[in-house]
């Protein structure tokens, strides 16, 4: 049975959510399967996957959902072929939509004596736009029942690609999503913020605007603005004044310069991916950070380099490792969208 924490918050008993950078013990995955989110890319995003498992596993373990015994086989066949470390892959068999597991999954906290929790928050669907997607709901609760480990139910509508915080108080998010009338409409700012702080462990929280052209979740900050280290935040702007992105996005950069104690580094766009004459939200802000290796989209398009070497430049001892995701943003996300950090913690079982 999951632990289910009632009474206090997580700010009140000690815990907060760590930096993407800090030690992990695990990434959490979800095997692609939904055909309707790639008619016809499905089984090039299945080869990414196995890269980026490869990847990961070189050092941390890897939590990977499928959703019966055939997708536990094929998976572990692929594994084999390019000869990646099963050994650090743990299959669970928790059926699931889709594979956005930042969004519907469990955000992992940290306590006193490294102690691990997480939030379960209310997932909609991005604000009811994907009814069937709301059944990825109770992916977090299954996760909860099998690492036997505290969860708080903040209650609220929240997907953890909306959020990012640099673990010492500090939280990234947006106007166009958290202030969305799809989400909370009961809640004012004020209070949002408050629920911030206190589920997360924040003191402050900043505020951005509007995200990406093409992007359905309604502006989630991993795919404008990063932080990459305490102080500093990655910012991704637009050089064409003709996008549509440059406008929005350039008002993201103003309101991070305003922030004296941050130092601002900016991160160039891939330009206008699309398909069948729609835009996608391709970003190379919606990097992963693993323990040994950053992980960041590519899209075959010339600032692909520009925006490996600002990224090394700022992970010195990571290797940053591009993954060709023009397939994958073809379903409306990319790397950090599909990834859930799991904290380093006390060790366990998982069963």
């Amino acid at each position: 049975m999951a632990i289910l924490m009632s009474g206090n918050t997580p700010r009140q008993l000690g815990y907060r959510m760590p930096a993407e950078w800090e030690p992990h013990g695990a990434t959490w995955l979800a095997w692609p399967h939904n055909l309707e989110t790639w008619p016809r890319q499905l089984e090039v995003v299945r080869g990414v996957w196995v890269s980026m498992i490869s990847a990961l596993a070189q050092s941390e373990a890897v939590h990977l959902l499928v959703n019966d015994p055939a997708s536990e086989a094929e998976v572990r066949a692929r594994l084999n072929v390019v000869e990646a470390p099963g050994g650090n892959v743990v299959f669970h068999r928790i059926p699931t939509v889709d594979v956005w597991i930042r969004d519907y999954g469990p955000t992992f906290l940290t306590g006193r004596e490294g102690k691990l929790a997480f939030n379960d928050w209310v997932y909609n669907g991005w604000g009811n736009k994907y009814l069937a997607y709301e059944a990825d709901d109770r992916v977090a609760k299954d996760i909860a029942k099998l690492l036997q480990i505290p969860v708080f139910e903040p209650g609220i509508v929240l997907e953890g690609g909306s959020i990012d915080v640099n673990g010492e108080g500090l939280c990234l998010t947006t106007e166009q999503c958290l202030l969305n009338p799809n989400r909370n409409p009961h809640l004012a700012k004020v209070e949002i913020e408050d629920l911030l702080k206190n589920y997360l462990g924040v003191d402050r929280v900043i505020w951005l605007g509007e995200g990406i052209a093409g992007d359905d979740t309604d502006g989630h900050v991993d795919d404008i603005a990063r932080f990459v280290d305490p102080t500093t935040v990655v910012c991704v702007v637009e050089k064409n004044v003709s996008d549509v992105n440059y406008a929005p996005l350039r008002d993201n950069y103003e309101r991070l310069l305003a922030c004296r104690d941050l130092n601002v580094v900016c991160l160039p766009t891939p330009g206008n991916v699309a398909a069948e004459g729609h835009r996608l939200p391709a970003s190379y802000a919606n990097f992963y950070i693993a323990n040994s290796v950053v992980l960041v989209p590519t899209f075959d398009h010339p600032n692909d380099g520009e925006a490996l070497g600002i990224l090394s430049e700022l992970f010195p001892g990571r290797s940053v490792s591009g993954i060709p995701c023009s397939a994958v943003v073809y379903g409306l996300g990319a790397i950090h969208c599909v990834t859930q950090q799991e904290p380093r913690g006390p060790e366990r079982a998982v069963g």
